[in-house]
């Protein structure tokens, strides 16, 4: 049977999906997956052995430069794409406007969740047919049970499998060092997920006391520059160099463990089954929680503002840098509780 699954972004998004791939080829084997994805994930959906064929969208960039030529000639370049195939079923697992969009334009049976479990209102006008899937669980457990309905079996009730198990990850443009490493994820997409760089360097203390190396990856040149202060006066802390997903992959894998904030990275390093503790603050772990065998979340504590949702703390009527409820999770105990588990 041949799927079109629609999920375009985020990085944490896509490996939550991962695992509802996986029950579907477990239920049936010959099963195969076309999956539209943004152009910044696309490393991703190619981890999974379901994964046959990539689609890349751009809509961030498109969106920048709607009415440039060269956009108009990529778009229709993408919708020949994404109608080359009639597929036997569409499921939309990104729910929102422009997944809907994606999805319409497709060809095949559409399926998605209904107008109360959609992440945008009225997305669910794209679907065929739609299925009340509970939002306030995980994501892993909601792309799961989507993924049962449409294909008539049983929600599996065993631990995620995020089908990584056999992929291949090669790191290209760095070596791992010889030594024993951790991987701190110190970025973030919101800047009230970070952590103040006092912390992050106390951490790093650590490590060096432990005979441990630490690699800071980074993203954009603003997380550069955060994992070059982190780093300052660090003898043990390397700022990788700007490296593909894929790359990083697999120096998490031959990594430690790893210790993150709520982003991407720390839903990969999960993923792959690595000790990975997790950072939250103004989001709920309950939901969105990085998940796998090793996995382990410390959240912020005795703050009613928890959790906000918001992109920048204004705690108390004021701007911080760093959240207020984050910035008061010591590196103390970060540290110990990694050790822990």
């Amino acid at each position: 049977m041949h799927l079109l699954l629609i999920k375009l972004s985020s990085m944490g998004d896509l490996i939550q999906a991962l695992p509802a791939l996986s029950d579907a080829r477990q239920q049936q084997p010959d099963i195969q997956f076309d999956w539209v994805v943004d152009e910044a994930f696309a490393e991703i959906p190619g981890w999974h052995p379901a994964v046959h064929k990539v689609i890349t969208s751009a809509h961030r960039r498109w969106r920048k430069h709607l009415f440039n030529a060269d956009t108009f000639a990529e778009l229709r370049s993408f919708q020949q794409s994404l109608r080359d195939s009639s597929y036997a079923k569409v499921i939309d697992a990104q729910t929102n406007t422009k997944s809907a969009i994606v999805t319409a334009l497709s060809r095949g049976e559409k399926h998605g969740p209904d107008k109360k479990s959609v992440r945008e209102y009225p997305a669910h006008w794209a679907y065929h047919h739609t299925y009340a899937i509970d939002r306030q669980q995980l994501a892993i457990d909601r792309w799961r049970q989507l993924f049962a309905h449409v294909l008539q079996y049983t929600t599996p009730d065993s631990a995620p499998d995020f089908g990584l198990h056999n992929t291949n990850f090669e790191s290209q443009g760095y070596k791992a060092p010889n030594a024993d490493y951790l991987v701190y994820v110190h970025n973030a997409s919101w800047a009230s997920k970070y952590w103040p760089v006092r912390h992050w360097q106390s951490l790093l203390n650590r490590a060096e006391q432990k005979g441990l190396e630490v690699l800071l990856p980074w993203g954009s040149l603003e997380e550069r520059e955060s994992a070059v202060a982190i780093a300052a006066h660090h003898k043990n802390a390397t700022v990788l160099p700007r490296l593909s997903l894929t790359s990083i992959a697999a120096l998490l894998r031959g990594s430690k463990g790893a210790i993150c904030m709520d982003t991407g990275l720390a839903h990969l390093a999960a993923a792959l089954g690595i000790r990975t503790l997790t950072m939250y603050g103004p989001t709920d772990p309950e939901l969105i929680g990085a998940t796998g065998p090793n996995s382990f979340h410390i959240s912020a504590q005795n703050y009613s503002c928890m959790p906000c949702y918001k992109r920048e703390c204004y705690y108390n009527g004021s701007h911080h840098e760093n959240s207020v409820c984050l910035r008061g999770i010591e590196a103390y105990s970060v540290w110990d509780q990694f050790l822990s588990f």
